[in-house]
């Protein structure tokens, strides 16, 4: 079993002084140029946690992130979204000679205390998405994005006055905004690895209703899903929604009520013997559920089979 200390960075300052870069100009909020961080002796022997978010396109990071439980290889040029307290860790390789570049945008959550956004950015899912699940974007789109950041970083390198903190605030939402935009065209248009999550989440809801399994371990959940797909929860929410209006409850209540369709329909089980087989502790329950999607009784779907 592997045994990696734990780091905990609390301030974007204490972050400025391990990377071997200067003072921070604002306590609050920086942007860095990736290719000035220094990367600690003990990275790959430590597990991070950061109290901050980080939003960063990292080029030639010639590494693998671990977060969560998921490992992304950082080749190519992405967004990556991460919110505080999140663990992560970082295994570089051998060749450290590929020329970095790239940015890392820092925000503490006390720079939006007291305001509208301190919630708003909960809103946001992707900071909870996996490393695996980060944001690729075309020239264009990061041309925008780099635009912002400019913006953010003139804002606090001129003197800070009292419209400052929130035209920050409205760049910062503007780059989220932007971000669910794009994550909305990557749902769509990297159809091949979304189909195939599709056609994977289609084959484990299909074997579950299939087999016994409902009876011993009741419906799955939305966690077991995603955890079997391995990406997730909220990433796999946003895809179906993206995809086909639907959440993942949605979705498993839909292969549900097709596989009970199936039952009422060509067989002489008693709905409570249905219902059992579909994982309900109790018939009623299975009852509402499937009058709310057919607006019929289970006996009134099968009358219409008479």
């Amino acid at each position: 079993m592997e045994h990696r200390r734990t780091q905990r960075i609390k301030t974007i300052s204490e972050f400025h002084r391990l990377r071997g870069l200067p003072q921070p100009e604002h306590p609050l909020i920086s942007i860095v140029n990736y290719a000035d961080v220094e990367r600690p002796i003990n990275i790959s022997e430590t597990n991070w946690i950061f109290d901050f978010y980080q939003i960063s396109i990292k080029r030639g990071m010639n590494a693998k992130m671990k977060y969560g439980q998921q490992e992304y290889d950082f080749d190519g040029g992405v967004v990556f979204f991460a919110a505080p307290n999140q663990v992560f860790r970082i295994e570089p390789r051998a060749d450290q000679t590929i020329k970095r570049s790239g940015w890392i945008l820092l925000i503490h959550p006390d720079f939006f205390w007291n305001t509208p956004f301190a919630k708003t950015i909960k809103q946001y899912e992707f900071f909870d998405y996996s490393v695996n699940e980060a944001l690729f974007i075309s020239e264009k789109e990061e041309n925008m994005l780099n635009t912002i950041i400019e913006n953010i970083r003139r804002e606090y390198q001129a003197n800070i006055d009292r419209f400052s903190k929130q035209i920050m605030i409205s760049q910062i939402e503007s780059f989220l905004n932007y971000s669910e935009r794009f994550y909305n065209r990557q749902f769509i248009t990297r159809e091949k690895s979304n189909h195939q999550i599709l056609e994977r989440l289609n084959i484990i809801l299909t074997d579950c209703f299939d087999t016994h399994e409902l009876v011993l371990k009741g419906l799955p959940t939305v966690q077991y899903v995603a955890e079997t797909l391995n990406i997730s929860q909220k990433y796999l929410s946003s895809l179906l929604k993206a995809v086909s209006g639907q959440s993942t409850q949605q979705h498993i209540h839909d292969k549900l009520i097709e596989k009970a369709k199936e039952k009422l329909s060509t067989t002489n089980l008693s709905v409570s013997e249905i219902a059992y087989e579909m994982g309900f502790e109790h018939s009623q329950s299975f009852s509402k559920l499937f009058k709310t999607k057919t607006n019929l009784s289970p006996l009134q779907f099968r009358k219409s089979f008479d």
